[in-house]
């Protein structure tokens, strides 16, 4: 494989794909409980966001070098623009491509959903943007974990269900099980930005680790997997025997592990945690559907 060719690959950060992945397998999930899961919208609500996070992704890689705020030999993944291998254009195009692309297949969940999905398409394709450029990057000013909370979590999750039940019926388990795995989704992006806190304090792009420091953020990790655990458990414990259960601590107890990881490593060292962590919410998205889908037949 050339060296550009891997540059692409390595811009698509696979190791965070798992992130979006697992909003549409639990909204999937939430479906099959309600006895109204369809294959064909499940299906391209997984295409939509998937390419929707790589276009995130590419624009960040461009916006980053474009700001001056990537560095050569920084501690996080490589990044193609900024070593040379991708040119600025190449990549600002394939942003845009991607991005319309994605739209393009988000506009056929109109059949099931209705116009309206539009709007919602409209903001996830802004959200996309704004993440990492605009006059306010959410992710330089503090604000990445709590976008990731909404558009990874609250609205994969429950737009999915949405499309295959026709009706706002499966809220009851979706909207906990949404800001479960929200909270999941941001502790990705928090080992990011734990890992980058001296590049980017070097730039003087204010994540929450440059903003709140390491500590707060560490122990911000650990809080959200305990709460999404509680929220899994809350969403679940009426609508299934207690024997599934095991799934949700399971990943409590996965979960501490990686948090002491996190606080006891540094630099390029997290690279694994950080895909661990994203490996770990797409687990508990594939056992809560099952559990969720077992225990509706």
């Amino acid at each position: 494989m050339s060296r550009k060719a891997k540059a692409w690959i390595e811009a698509m950060r696979l190791r965070t794909l798992p992130v979006s992945v697992a909003g549409v397998v639990a909204g999937g999930g939430c479906a099959a409980y309600y006895h109204c899961f369809r294959p064909l919208p499940f299906t391209i609500c997984l295409l939509f966001a998937v390419m929707a996070q790589i276009a995130s992704n590419f624009a960040n890689e461009y916006f980053d070098f474009k700001n001056g705020l990537d560095r050569k030999g920084r501690e996080g993944f490589r990044r193609g623009v900024t070593e040379g291998d991708i040119s600025p254009r190449a990549m600002l195009a394939a942003t845009f491509a991607l991005l319309a692309f994605a739209c393009a297949v988000g506009c056929t969940l109109i059949i099931w959903g209705g116009w309206w999905l539009i709007a919602a398409g409209a903001a996830i394709a802004v959200f996309a943007m704004a993440y990492s450029a605009g006059p306010l990057p959410l992710s330089h000013h503090g604000l990445g974990e709590v976008a990731v909370i909404i558009f990874f979590g609250i609205v994969p999750v429950t737009l999915t269900a949405y499309v295959q039940a026709q009706s706002w019926m499966t809220l009851p388990v979706a909207l906990p099980v949404s800001v479960a795995i929200g909270l999941m989704g941001a502790n990705v992006l928090i080992v990011n930005n734990y890992r980058d806190a001296d590049d980017d304090r070097a730039v003087n792009k204010k994540t929450t680790a440059v903003i709140f420091g390491r500590g707060v953020m560490g122990k911000v990790y650990f809080i959200n997997g305990i709460i999404a655990t509680v929220l899994i458990v809350i969403a679940t414990i009426s609508r299934m025997p207690l024997v599934w259960q095991a799934g949700a601590l399971l990943y409590a107890n996965l979960h501490y592990m990686l948090w002491v990881k996190l606080t006891h490593l540094e630099g390029s060292q997290l690279n694994p945690v950080l895909g661990q962590t994203a490996m770990l919410m797409f687990a508990l998205s594939l056992w809560l559907t099952l559990a969720l889908g077992i225990n509706a037949l």
